[in-house]
């Protein structure tokens, strides 16, 4: 019997370099020129690709700038809600912190050149957050036995967003123990 395994993994393995170039031209296209001057057809030529194939991977030039963060918040939407048991939410944002800063490459590091340069890109990043918020202040209340809209988890979730942005975004400054002792101080306090 053949199998189409070999050939199927090639293939999605050749999908994912595609996906990868297109990542890295647009952002280094965003970076050096800015996201409104660069094309669709800058990132195809750049990337080595036909602009349709961009379209294929990414609807839109605003999806593709926000690809690697959206994919951020859904690993970071995935912590929160798969913890394993016993965890509280602080315990999960911190796991998933920890792992996120040690699992970063250059392309995360180009990402950022980008956001800095385009800081409208950065805005609408931060605010597709804000579902996750939502997410971790409901979580937060439900342990502390307070109404998620309730001031204390809606303060510790927003803190903790807070947190997250700057921790992702200027990594090399991260001091994640001095971010969860402060998360964790804040969130006491305002329960107490």
């Amino acid at each position: 019997m053949v199998t189409n395994e070999p050939r199927d993994g090639l293939r999605e393995r050749g999908k994912a370099r595609r996906r990868e170039a297109i990542l890295r031209s647009a952002y280094e296209l965003f970076a050096e020129r800015g996201f409104e001057a660069t094309t669709i057809a800058d990132i195809a030529e750049a990337a080595e690709v036909s602009p349709r194939t961009v379209t294929l991977y990414f609807p839109s030039k605003l999806e593709l700038a926000l690809a690697r963060s959206d994919a951020l918040a859904e690993r970071l939407r995935t912590a929160l809600t798969d913890r394993p048991p016993g965890w509280l939410t602080l315990d999960a944002l911190e796991h998933w912190l920890r792992a996120e800063i040690a699992g970063r490459g250059d392309l995360d590091d180009l990402s950022e050149r980008m956001f800095d340069l385009n800081p409208e890109l950065r805005a609408v990043s931060n605010g597709r957050l804000s579902d996750v918020v939502q997410e971790g202040t409901r979580m937060f209340a439900e342990e502390c036995g307070a109404a998620p809209d309730a001031f204390g988890p809606r303060m510790a979730a927003v803190t903790a967003a807070a947190v997250v942005s700057e921790l992702c975004h200027r990594p090399e400054d991260a001091d994640i123990d001095a971010a969860m002792e402060f998360l964790r101080a804040g969130a006491a306090t305002l329960l107490s």
